[in-house]
């Protein structure tokens, strides 16, 4: 799979993205999803995301048994800490003081079974801690070899280029796709000023336009229940724009999903689309869009069939959007 190379480590030009395996989106197969990431790496899929508190730690786990008997420049890790979860995936906010952003990553390491991480990254601002702090304890991580390179996640401009100040920063992570689209405002010029790459997550807004959302099909303990873009009112709307992007896709010969996730692709050199499948179907049908070439025709038809903005419903409840710099 053709690589892209910014100031991130080497990455495909998509990356896997983990967190579904560890019951996001309710419960997953376990043996399931350990085949999609072999079948991802057995791909040349290099780059893995994942994040300490997926699963409190099922899902650092669950890759370190993928992983084994991987050679380790076979793949580049990028993991987030510094989500509070309690039990019964109770949101707590959010803890980045230096000690603890070290006492995560070596549980991290442990999980995971490596002996460093390629992207260190806080999931979100710790409002009780100046981000110059935390980007300084992940310095000294780095300069000790435990980290490769500093990554942040959900953070505006301004925070960025402070970050930015006290160590160079890699990549941010970040919600883009054609109903999620609020970074190209602000953030995005501020990132390619700078040199930073982005890490796109949501690219199928957790399924919703994947061309497979089935609203009768919510599992038991999947988030997207409480969710606004899928609730009543607004998910019938945002299924109205898939249906128009279906038609996109027929016409170019593909499926849904693949011409959205050829559209976050399509953003820029510096834009690795993250992949959440958890089974290798899903995977299967995600990875030709890597190799799927939009023209400005195709780009436009894309536009009138979900124009920016056109969404209905925040892209997370309120409280956890309070939390973040970037809206929808």
């Amino acid at each position: 799979m053709q690589s892209r190379t910014t100031s991130r480590p080497a990455a495909s030009r998509l990356g896997l993205g983990a967190m579904a395996m560890s019951g996001a989106y309710g419960a997953s197969d376990r043996e399931e999803s350990l085949a999609t990431v072999r079948a991802a790496l057995d791909a040349g899929v290099t780059l893995i995301d994942t994040g300490d508190f997926y699963g409190s730690g099922h899902n650092e786990l669950l890759l370190a048994e993928a992983l084994r008997g991987r050679a380790r420049e076979e793949y580049a890790l990028s993991v987030k800490f510094g989500q509070l979860i309690g039990p019964g995936m109770e949101f707590l906010g959010a803890d980045a003081r230096p000690s603890s952003v070290k006492n995560y990553l070596a549980h991290s390491l442990t999980r995971l079974g490596v002996d460093h991480v390629d992207v260190y990254r806080p999931a979100r601002l710790d409002p009780a801690v100046p981000v110059e702090d935390t980007v300084g304890a992940v310095k000294e991580l780095i300069e000790a070899g435990h980290v490769r390179r500093l990554g942040l996640s959900e953070v505006g401009a301004e925070t960025i280029r402070r970050a930015h100040a006290v160590h160079p920063v890699a990549d941010l992570q970040i919600e883009y796709s054609l109903i999620s689209r609020a970074v190209e405002a602000e953030v995005l010029p501020v990132l390619r000023e700078l040199g930073i790459g982005v890490t796109a997550y949501g690219v199928l807004g957790r399924g919703l336009i994947s061309g497979h959302w089935d609203p009768s099909r919510v599992a038991a303990g999947d988030h997207r229940a409480r969710s606004p873009r899928f609730g009543a009112g607004n998910v019938e709307h945002n299924l109205s724009l898939v249906e128009a992007l279906r038609a996109v896709a027929g016409e170019k010969g593909c499926t849904v999903a693949q011409l959205a996730i050829a559209w976050v692709a399509s953003r820029g050199d510096d834009v690795v689309p993250l992949v959440g499948a958890r089974t290798r179907e899903r995977l299967a049908e995600a990875l030709p869009a890597a190799e799927l070439e939009l023209t400005e025709g195709d780009l436009a038809a894309i536009e009138r069939a979900v124009p920016a903005g056109s969404a209905r419903g925040d892209r997370y409840p309120s409280a956890m959007m309070a939390s973040l710099a970037v809206g929808n």
